[in-house]
């Protein structure tokens, strides 16, 4: 391996193993509702890392050809697998969810995604999600604001923590709050997200989770 510090994040995991399940990775993609593009590139920045191929496509037979790990792959797979069922085992109850959140002020408005999955499905929310498994949050919040809005971005600060357990419906989570500046990029939806607009911060639709509050909260803060 190349990087020996390299570490699989639990959705490159994820994508390893439906591949390896269906041999395919335009189903393996489907299953975890992105695009073959953006999958695809996910399987390049990976091979990069690790450098050499995790995952090859044979051609040829009788259909057409699959989409297959290779025995790094495997073996890399294998050994996220053995950890994650370690963690799992260690822990007696189970833990909040960790997320983070980014409020982006762009062209004098805040930068709002379309959600595209339940929960709050057609609701508007602020650019985010859950940290990878080695992971740190400020990488996943720089992350989830280019993947969901296709704005590049850099902290200016954290604004706050969130963490009522009744704030997600899905279960109890956590999440960290950052300021962001842009830097480069256009505006356009990403995998997770229907649209991506800019609103009043005196004009707001209807919002997902307690993003209404974290919203409400940088006013009284920031205007």
């Amino acid at each position: 391996m190349k990087n020996k510090k390299f570490l699989l994040s639990s959705g490159r995991a994820r994508l390893l193993k439906l591949i390896d399940e269906t041999g395919s990775l335009t189903k393996s993609a489907e299953k975890m509702r992105m695009s073959y593009r953006h999958a695809w590139g996910i399987i390049q920045k990976t091979n990069k890392m690790v450098g050499t191929d995790v995952v090859v496509s044979e051609r040829g037979g009788r259909e057409g050809g699959r989409t297959v790990l290779t025995e790094t792959g495997k073996n890399i797979l294998k050994i996220y697998m053995e950890k994650e069922k370690m963690v799992e085992k260690a822990l007696n109850f189970p833990p909040p969810c960790l997320t983070v959140d980014g409020i982006i002020i762009y062209k004098n408005r805040i930068v709002l995604v379309k959600r595209k999955n339940p929960p709050f499905k057609d609701c508007f929310a602020l650019p985010g999600g859950f940290v990878n498994y080695g992971e740190t949050v400020e990488n996943a919040v720089i992350r989830e604001a280019s993947e969901e809005t296709g704005l590049e971005t850099k902290i200016k600060n954290i604004f706050g923590v969130y963490s009522d357990p009744g704030r997600d419906p899905r279960g109890h989570t956590v999440t960290i709050v950052y300021e962001l500046n842009v830097i480069a990029g256009k505006m356009k939806p990403g995998s997770d997200a229907k649209d991506v607009k800019l609103f009043s911060l005196n004009n707001l639709p209807e919002l997902a989770f307690d993003h209404k509050k974290i919203l409400e909260d940088f006013k009284k803060t920031n205007f």
